[in-house]
C-alpha cells in the first residue's frame, strides 16, 4: 500500500537497484556515442549493431561465441550480422581452423567505421567524466570492470 514517504508501495527499489541504475546510464552512454556517430557520417549505426561489433574481436569471431557473448541465440546474433553485412561493416568468411564454420569480421570499411567509433566513445566518455568528475569516473570504471570481470571467470570456469 503506497504510503506519503514510500508512494510506490514495497516496489521503490525498482528506481534505484544497480541493474536499472546502469541500464539507464548505458543506454544515455550508447545515445550519445550513436549521436555522435551520426555527425561524422554513419547515422546507420544503431544500438542493436553496437551489440553486435562490442563483441566481435578485430581479427573475427564464430558466431556462436558472438551470441554467447552477448547473451543472444544464435538466430538473434545472425539477424544482427544480417544488418551489419548489409550495411558493410562486416563479413562472414570459413574459420581457418575448422572450414565448415564461419567467422564473422569486419571488413576493411567496418574498420574505418571501427576508428570512428572508438572516437565517438572516446569523446563520450570524456563528456562524461566531465559531468562527474574524473575521480568518480575512474573509481566507477574501476570497480564496475572488477565487478564484472569476477563473473566472467565464474562463468568460464563453469563451461557457461
Amino acid at each position: 500500500m503506497p504510503s506519503p514517504t514510500d508512494p510506490h508501495g514495497d516496489f521503490g527499489w525498482r528506481r534505484l537497484n544497480p541493474g536499472r541504475v546502469l541500464s539507464q546510464a548505458l543506454q544515455r552512454f550508447e545515445s550519445r556515442v550513436l549521436e555522435l556517430m551520426a555527425e561524422a557520417g554513419h547515422g546507420q549505426t544503431r544500438r542493436a549493431h553496437v551489440n553486435l561489433t562490442r563483441h566481435l574481436d578485430v581479427d573475427g569471431t564464430r558466431i556462436t561465441e558472438l551470441a554467447r557473448r552477448a547473451g543472444m541465440t544464435n538466430a538473434a546474433m545472425t539477424e544482427l550480422i544480417d544488418q551489419c553485412e548489409s550495411l558493410a561493416l562486416v563479413e562472414r568468411v570459413a574459420d581457418p581452423a575448422d572450414r565448415r564454420a564461419r567467422v564473422v569480421r569486419f571488413t576493411p570499411a567496418g574498420r574505418k567505421w571501427l576508428a570512428a567509433f572508438g572516437r565517438a566513445v572516446a569523446r563520450a566518455t570524456r563528456e562524461m567524466e566531465d559531468e562527474v568528475g574524473a575521480g568518480a569516473m575512474a573509481a566507477l570504471l574501476g570497480e564496475v570492470a572488477s565487478y564484472g570481470a569476477a563473473h566472467a571467470a565464474e562463468t568460464s570456469t563453469r563451461g557457461a
